[in-house]
């Protein structure tokens, strides 16, 4: 029987139209259905999409299309933009918005789907390492905002080396990585539009998702860490430039 998640089960509460179960999706996603007035808090519920490795591909903030303070289905939209899965299959999964916190209260309507770019089944693996922010530290005096910590990642064997360890740090941290104080300050859904690597400087190029409300001059350095850093593991190179739709200049501001 072919896995439509728990579709059926929560048909009395929220209804998507758009993705359906097992779709195959691309980023930017178009998300639209309708749920119960009670699904929402103050006219929004949050969206997630993981891959199956578990990893947080984006997140974003469905939006009710009417008065959501009733008790009937209200219409909803959201629009997603995710990072580059590393499975062919992930879960995208609608929260019920629980202000109180209370696992009581808590719902979710999971549907799986299938990723149009999805990474080829690869027999032969390699190890790269990406680097995660050190948060085990925050708080104290002379916390150095840009410490980073390696941690490994198997990812299918490639010549484009760099480019797949930077796709796999902006698909973040596993949940025990983040239980130990190991996070990334990156945005969910942050994707490379060019890499080069020239005379030992890689040129890297980011779509606006990175700097989208980022704020603050200590998460700001925290991004550039883990970007150069993940870069220069590489002997090919020893600087890194950063830009945004080719901006360099008035990017990643404090």
């Amino acid at each position: 029987t072919e896995d439509i998640g728990n579709e059926l089960e929560k048909a009395d509460l929220i209804q998507i139209d758009n993705p359906r179960p097992n779709q195959i999706i691309e980023s930017p996603l178009f998300i639209k259905g309708k749920a119960r007035g009670n699904w929402y808090f103050e006219a929004d519920f949050p969206v997630k999409l993981f891959d199956d490795n578990g990893f947080l591909l984006g997140i974003t903030i469905a939006q009710a299309l009417g008065d959501w303070m009733t008790e009937d289905f209200v219409p909803f939209s959201a629009t997603l933009l995710f990072a580059v899965p590393s499975t062919p299959k992930g879960r995208l999964i609608l929260e019920k918005d629980n202000p109180s916190g209370l696992p009581e209260y808590a719902d979710e309507l999971i549907i799986p789907v299938y990723f149009k770019e999805a990474p080829e089944i690869s027999q032969e693996f390699m190890t790269v390492k990406i680097f995660l922010s050190d948060s085990r530290f925050v708080g104290e005096p002379y916390f150095d905002c840009s410490r980073t910590i390696a941690v490994e990642r198997q990812v299918p064997k490639t010549l484009a080396v760099t480019k797949t360890a930077i796709e796999a740090l902006l698909r973040g941290a596993t949940q025990e990585e983040i239980n130990q104080g190991f996070v990334s300050n990156i945005n969910s859904g942050v994707r490379i539009q060019k890499l080069i690597i020239e005379n030992g400087v890689a040129k890297i190029d980011f779509d606006e998702q990175l700097e989208f409300q980022v704020g603050g001059s200590c998460r700001v350095a925290a991004i550039r860490a883990q970007i150069t850093e993940t870069l220069k593991q590489f002997p090919t190179v020893d600087s890194v430039i950063i830009s945004i739709d080719g901006r360099t200049e008035d990017i990643l501001q404090p």
